[in-house]
């Protein structure tokens, strides 16, 4: 009898112990959701940064390649006008 006593006692206790997480679960489960949404936003922000600053720097590139064209033609220019008198 004190067997069967202790028995219960500890599937009780054991059942007692087995409660709903489900509310907890859900809980961490959007708050996962939220984390990893937040991370894909950051990643595509960052992305779109890098892409701005890499277009600036392109932008940058070719007006100081436009410059160096310029003066380029004008010493051609130049040197065309004394190869003439010469």
């Amino acid at each position: 009898m004190k067997m069967t006593a202790v028995t219960v006692a500890v599937l009780a206790l054991g059942l007692a112990a087995c409660q709903d997480n489900a509310p907890d679960n859900a809980v961490s489960t959007e708050n996962t959701i939220e984390t990893e949404a937040a991370a894909d936003t950051n990643g595509a922000t960052n992305d779109a940064d890098a892409s701005a600053d890499n277009a600036l720097d392109m932008a940058g590139n070719a007006i100081d390649n436009a410059g160096e064209a310029v003066d380029n033609a004008a010493d051609a220019v130049a040197d065309s006008a004394d190869n003439a008198t010469n």
